[in-house]
């Protein structure tokens, strides 16, 4: 187990932290590969019904450790592609794949492709010092990280374009005024906060969540009439579950549900 991500389980949801605070938790191969492996065991782990991301020290992740990628130590120019292809993708695919609610808390500074990772997530809670950066134009480079597909959606043409475009650090009151951010905390309340937000998902009908998180985003590259489609068949699922069961039972006897995040 690499010493760069600490694990915490907690029984329904999982807790991961990026562990390298001396470098704002920038991403080495080997975190890459420890997160990688964290989020296909949270996903394939039925017991595991959401999952928290933050790092630790006073930055969630300032993206690619450049230190790795100095083209002074290397013969020829560094192969971003490859590094995209095989590191950073994977984790998005993973993020936005996965049937249950992600939870990221930006305790700090979140730059490049750290910024976009966690906004990949399905809600962010920031802390009252945090900085959103898309550094990328900075050294040359395009947002990655699916920066280039998220930000237009979430931000509209214009204003993507001017946030990668000026590598401008924007604070959390203006990521949540645009819509990047759910909620924003004093530094000293977001990881109480970010906890008790994921311990509420993984006691809620999480397989009805993971359904919306699907239809949700393939809202985004879908017309009216496929949507419709897509959220008949996704509703079928969703109330031939035994969540959806539980919740209409447990409405008409007035308790509390006891949901399994089963279909």
């Amino acid at each position: 187990m690499s010493d760069t991500l600490i694990i915490e389980d907690q029984g329904a949801w999982v807790e991961l932290r990026l562990n390298r605070p001396e470098r704002l938790n920038a991403f080495t191969e080997e975190l890459h590969l420890a997160l990688r492996a964290a989020l296909e065991r949270a996903s394939n782990d039925d017991n595991c019904r959401a999952v928290l991301l933050s790092g630790e020290g006073r930055g969630f992740c300032a993206g690619q450790d450049l230190g790795d990628r100095d083209p002074r130590t290397m013969p020829n120019a560094p192969d971003l592609e490859h590094t995209l292809s095989t590191f950073y993708n994977p984790l998005v695919r993973l993020i936005r794949g996965m049937g249950k609610p992600v939870v990221c808390a930006v305790n700090g500074v979140a730059a490049g492709a750290g910024c976009n990772l966690a906004l990949h997530c399905d809600m962010v809670l920031a802390a009252r010092s945090a900085k959103f950066i898309q550094s990328f134009a900075k050294v040359g480079l395009i947002p990655d990280a699916g920066g280039t597909w998220l930000l237009p959606q979430l931000l509209g043409e214009a204003r993507a374009k001017a946030w990668a475009m000026t590598a401008e650090p924007i604070t959390a009151e203006t990521a949540q005024a645009w819509g990047l951010v759910w909620k924003v905390f004093d530094d000293e309340a977001l990881m109480e906060a970010a906890r008790a937000q994921t311990q509420a998902f993984a006691e809620a009908p999480t397989f009805g969540l993971g359904l919306t998180k699907q239809a949700l985003h393939a809202a985004a590259t879908q017309d009216m009439d496929a949507q419709l489609d897509l959220e008949a068949v996704l509703q079928g699922r969703a109330g031939r579950s035994h969540d959806y069961r539980e919740g209409v039972t447990a409405f008409l006897d007035k308790r509390k549900a006891n949901y399994s995040g089963k279909e």
